[in-house]
């Protein structure tokens, strides 16, 4: 079925293979990863876009010895199937099986971990440090995409090694595209090399202009090489990069592996700091891909001939959708919402809001750190900004939360999406710690909805409150409740109780309310009355409630889609420790462990948030407590 593939043993095998084979198995390779994306789901036009990048790489260099760092990883497919991981490729992003990025548990070749942008750089900056400081000789070598570049991490990186000059290889993999289509000026000026062959001529007539004077004096010299250097800084692809310290080579078409070669053969025998920029397109090779790369940048099953994703049961519309209707309407209201993405506003429901309102809406490209304390200067001035930011992304503006939004009390609303267990993308992407860090911060409110009419409504009293507010919510449906049109006010710090029965309490935030239901059920089955309370904020406490509860109930339960260290539970617990209340306490979450890939049922059933392991252990507690 794959010739070619089958029989490659390893990757330094790669370097018998004619171009004519290499093209080939460019083909074969391509069609391993669609059939296989098409069955588990994955990041799929990424890396069809550097199937031949790869090729060439493992055709020139000799890795693990040398170093290839993946920036966010989601195009490094072809790396895992060439690096010995074929006959496992089926099982890619399943529980038990390969993960769908870079990770350095699970190969040598795997360098460094990744699955979050702009950090290969820095990352292979370090390698080549501490390769200089060994004494070794390999080569490290950074891939990173035109949309990762827009991470200010990524432009550290860049400042730094350029400070130090060592011998460092930066790939740059341009495709125009991050999730989305890429934005901003760096975007900008990366088109104008790809478009403009002609800056290539003009920096060539330049020297040969300033070469053709004779006798020219060192005063005009250095005069006529300042012109040049003035009108390089204009004229020349990559001007930018060298004023940085790299010498810049390209663009390159990278997809042409014999040309590939070609550089990396004579880069290889290079040193100093070496940026290389090519030119790939998002989901080469498959039709549905190439003509809609954002779609199949990251998808889930789909029919192969048709590209068609598989359709979802039941009709319950997604949380992201919820929030992208909602936000619409409030924005008709509320003039001074803005709303503001870090490069997905498809993927955080922004896409119709910038439509309806392109000059209130603000996407800043890979940054979260900036579209954080643009935001608090945004409400500095009069705005409120809306920030859509997946959960496990929002962790890279924990600074800029606390220092710039709530230490200055600024009316930003924070809206997470994809919190808690996101299945088969792993660890990098679930969102579990955002509960935990959110408490810490002085003036801010954290609403956790149970359900996408609660996510409607809270996020109508966020937009009205003129402090700092997060919601946070699931990935996918909602669990199809009515949708109460009229936004109503939600009490701040007021949980819902729904059940009051027994002498134990199920205190539960966002989706863990369904499995606390659940759970209720099932003890009272054994006798045990349980009562049921929707928490809605996990900060502030219902602490009116709670105290009554402390008081009347032999034990509370917590329940969260959050890490146990610092969240939800141990709010409660300091809450009865400090009120000095003698109820009991068993708290459920997420352990101090990074919770592997795998479907979300499978992964909620790993660390033990079902209704029936919810009630086996509280049951077990309280025969406990009744001895």
């Amino acid at each position: 079925m794959y010739p070619l593939l089958d029989k490659l043993g390893q990757p330094e095998d790669l370097k018998k293979y004619s171009l004519f084979e290499l093209e080939n198995l460019a083909q074969e390779i391509r069609q391993l990863i669609t059939e296989t994306v098409a069955k588990n789901g994955g990041h799929l036009a990424p890396s069809l876009g550097t199937v031949e990048l790869t090729l060439a790489l493992y055709s020139v260099f000799k890795f693990p010895q040398d170093k290839l760092i993946w920036d966010v990883g989601h195009q490094a497919y072809t790396h895992k199937i060439l690096t010995g991981r074929k006959d496992r490729f089926s099982t890619l992003r399943q529980k038990g099986g390969i993960t769908g990025f870079p990770n350095r548990f699970e190969s040598p070749y795997d360098a460094f971990g990744v699955g979050h942008a702009s950090t290969s750089i820095s990352a292979a900056l370090g390698m080549a440090i501490s390769r200089d400081l060994s004494g070794r000789r390999n080569k490290v070598i950074a891939v990173i995409g035109d949309g990762a570049l827009t991470g200010g991490e990524a432009f550290e990186a860049l400042n730094h090694a350029g400070q130090l000059g060592r011998d460092l290889i930066v790939i740059l993999n341009d495709n125009e595209m991050s999730i989305d289509k890429n934005v901003g000026a760096m975007s900008e000026y990366l088109s104008r090399i790809r478009l403009a062959p002609q800056y290539k001529q003009a920096k060539h007539d330049v020297e040969e202009l300033l070469s053709s004077i004779p006798r020219i004096g060192s005063k005009v010299l250095k005069t006529a090489n300042q012109i040049k250097d003035g009108i390089r800084s204009v004229l020349v692809p990559g001007a930018l990069f060298e004023e940085m310290g790299f010498s810049y080579l390209g663009p390159l078409d990278g997809h042409n592996i014999s040309l590939l070669q070609d550089v990396f053969n004579k880069v290889r025998e290079m040193n100093g700091l070496l940026l290389i920029h090519v030119h790939t397109m998002k989901g080469k090779g498959y039709a549905p891909a190439e003509d809609n790369p954002g779609k199949f940048h990251g998808v889930g099953k789909f029919d192969l001939a048709t590209g068609e994703t598989a359709k979802k049961s039941g009709g319950a519309p997604s949380y992201t959708s919820v929030f992208s209707k909602a936000l619409l309407e409030l924005a008709e209201k509320r003039p001074e919402l803005v709303a503001i993405t870090a490069a997905m506003p498809s993927g955080t429901g922004l896409s119709a809001f910038k439509d309806e309102y392109p000059r209130r809406f603000l996407d800043v490209g890979i940054a979260e750190e900036h579209a954080v304390t643009m935001a608090a200067g945004l409400a500095a001035d009069g705005k409120h900004p809306v920030v859509a930011l997946y959960s496990t992304f929002a962790q890279r503006a924990y600074d800029q939360l606390l220092h710039d939004v709530c230490l200055q009390n600024l009316p930003v609303t924070l809206c997470l999406d994809r919190a808690g267990l996101v299945g088969e993308d792993g660890p990098t992407h679930h969102g579990v710690f955002d509960l935990a860090y959110l408490r810490q911060m002085p003036n801010m409110t954290v609403f956790v909805p149970k359900d996408e009419n609660e996510l409607r409504q809270m996020l109508g009293k966020a937009v009205a409150m003129d402090t700092p507010t997060a919601v946070r919510y699931p990935r996918g449906a909602g669990l199809g409740v009515e949708i109460q049109q009229e936004f109503s006010d939600v009490p701040l710090g007021r949980a819902e109780v729904i059940s009051e029965e027994g002498e134990i309490a199920f205190l539960a935030v966002g989706t863990m309310n369904e499995v606390a239901a659940k759970a209720a059920d099932l003890l009272s089955k054994q006798g045990v009355k349980a009562a049921l309370v929707n928490m809605r904020f996990v900060k502030p406490l219902d602490e009116e409630l709670l105290l009554q509860l402390g008081q009347s109930k032999q034990l509370l339960v917590t329940l969260e889609e959050n890490v146990l260290a610092g969240g939800f539970g141990s709010a409660v617990a300091e809450f009865l420790l400090d009120k000095d209340l003698a109820a009991g306490l068993m708290r459920f979450g997420l352990p101090d462990a990074f919770v592997e890939q795998g479907s979300r049922k499978e992964l909620l059933e790993l660390v033990g948030l079902t209704p029936e392991a919810v009630a086996e252990k509280v049951l077990a507690r309280i025969q406990t407590i009744s001895k």
